[in-house]
């Protein structure tokens, strides 16, 4: 509307779509796609009155925990609050000493928000995350291979970059872009950013009928295909699943490794969802740890990093944007190069950092506020455990649909069986038949979740992915929802 009012056309501008950057424009984000985009119309109309068949729409498209309505764990709160405002720790007896305590080590370590801090992160940080990492996998951790960063998905972001080629020809063996190896169903952010950096995806598929796990004959496959099409060079793996929330078994994860290194492959291991595995028998089992168990024939050559999210786990700060990044076996100039390019982004958040490293060195046993930690903790895992169950449990009762256990992360991803004639009405509407089932969910029902082609699935196969981070009696509600809609709407289209 501005451009018309203007009297200019979009050829005038200096910045236009003949003008930017070319790959941007291929760019595609479900999570925050157009079924998204008509919930945020929905729910402005319900709002100024406008009736709908429901008189509430629920959210469940976006992994943002305390946007569904958890409540934050005390102790982080409290002692970001002290790092914003110092004059607390001196004037306000409400907080209890070793969150003052926790407070003033991080603020006389450079921690305060007005100051920026290091261009990896603060040196007292990248320490406690070195602490947490070697207490979890039970091996050393320098941290002087940790980097801080602004959530996961910058760091993600930033290693994608390292292996731009912006002139293909020019830069690379026999004119090849380089591949990036990213499972299907996958996050989009790789795909968007992928695409961003010109590189291209190498697709293998996760195995629906073995809980989403990862089979070594797909990986080849996929391997093998890419080959002469681009040269794959990272290996992206998500574990706990997003979006489809499984939790991969050691004796997996050790077969990923030797294959990386069988095909001198960067293993790019996205582990945000660290703590959130529900399932009996599941466990999380760390890449590094992988690395170390097979010997130093693979933890002193294979080139790995692991990523960490303040946004996740029972935490939940997504707006605080913290998150770390521990890079092994980085050569030399690998790592001065990323070096270089993470100086131009001046510092990560501190505020995202200062978050961050009560997550990894909560209170002690011996401290006055480990009690009420620990509750609040197990509280929020305890609910997600019950949510998950809930939510496989009932999709599995409803026929036509089918659902993996949720064994980690916070989500489902169910498959629907969707009759030819609903699948040939929406091809014609220029639909994905599971867009079009979501599309009409949310219409019809008030819930919003996101389609399974906006991840990606096998040819002939439909999902939707729903987070199952509303409150246990709201996701009761969703799931009676589903109830209601499925088997409805399949009908209409027998």
């Amino acid at each position: 509307c501005s451009n018309l009012q203007s009297g200019m056309d979009d050829s005038e501008f200096v910045l236009n779509q003949s003008s930017i950057n070319p790959y941007i424009l291929n760019i595609e984000y479900a999570v925050r796609g157009p079924i998204v985009a008509n919930a945020q119309r929905i729910q402005s109309e319900l709002d100024a009155g406008i009736p709908k068949p429901f008189t509430e729409l629920i959210w469940c498209n976006i992994g943002d925990c305390h946007a569904m309505g958890q409540k934050p764990i005390s102790f982080l709160r409290q002692v970001v609050a002290l790092i914003v405002d110092p004059s607390l720790i001196e004037s306000d007896s409400h907080y209890p000493a070793d969150v003052k305590q926790r407070a003033r080590r991080i603020l006389d370590n450079g921690g305060g928000l007005q100051y920026s801090s290091e261009m990896l992160g603060l040196p007292v940080i990248r320490q406690d995350c070195a602490n947490y990492i070697q207490d979890r996998d039970g091996v050393p951790c320098d941290p002087d291979s940790v980097i801080l960063s602004t959530g996961a998905g910058e760091m993600i972001k930033e290693l994608l970059q390292v292996f731009a080629r912006l002139q293909p020809s020019a830069s690379t063996v026999n004119g090849l872009q380089y591949g990036v190896m990213i499972p299907i169903p996958q996050y989009p952010m790789y795909s968007a950013s992928i695409t961003q950096y010109n590189l291209q995806s190498v697709h293998y598929y996760l195995d629906e009928s073995d809980n989403w796990s990862l089979d070594l004959s797909e990986l080849r496959r996929a391997y093998d295909e890419a080959v002469g099409k681009c040269e794959p060079r990272v290996l992206v793996v998500i574990n706990p699943g997003n979006p489809t929330g499984q939790v991969l078994r050691k004796d997996v994860i050790e077969d990923v490794v030797r294959f990386a290194k069988e095909k001198n492959l960067f293993i790019l291991a996205d582990e945000v969802y660290q703590h959130n595995v529900y399932a009996e028998g599941a466990k999380f089992y760390s890449f590094k740890r992988a690395l170390h168990r097979l010997g130093p024939e693979f933890s002193t050559t294979v080139q790995l990093a692991s990523l960490m999210s303040a946004s996740k786990g029972y935490a939940g700060e997504c707006g605080f944007r913290g998150g770390y990044c521990e890079l092994l076996n980085p050569d030399a100039r690998l790592q001065s190069l990323l070096y270089r390019q993470l100086a131009n982004r001046g510092c990560p958040s501190v505020a995202g950092q200062a978050i961050l490293d009560v997550i990894v060195n909560p209170p002690k046993p011996d401290e006055p506020s480990f009690a009420k930690h620990e509750r609040e903790k197990s509280q929020v895992l305890g609910d997600l455990k019950l949510k998950a169950q809930m939510a496989t449990e009932t999709f599995n009762s409803i026929p036509g649909m089918r659902c993996n256990p949720v064994q980690g992360a916070m989500y489902a991803f169910p498959s629907i069986e969707l009759p030819p004639k609903l699948i040939e009405e929406a091809k014609a509407k220029g639909m994905q038949p599971d867009e079009m089932y979501c599309t009409a969910l949310l219409e019809e029902k008030g819930v919003c979740v996101v389609p399974g082609s906006g991840f990606g699935q096998r040819p002939g196969t439909y999902h939707f992915r729903m987070t199952i981070l509303p409150p246990v009696d709201k996701l009761r509600q969703v799931m009676e929802q589903f109830r209601d809609f499925h088997q409805s709407f399949v009908n209409r289209f027998s």
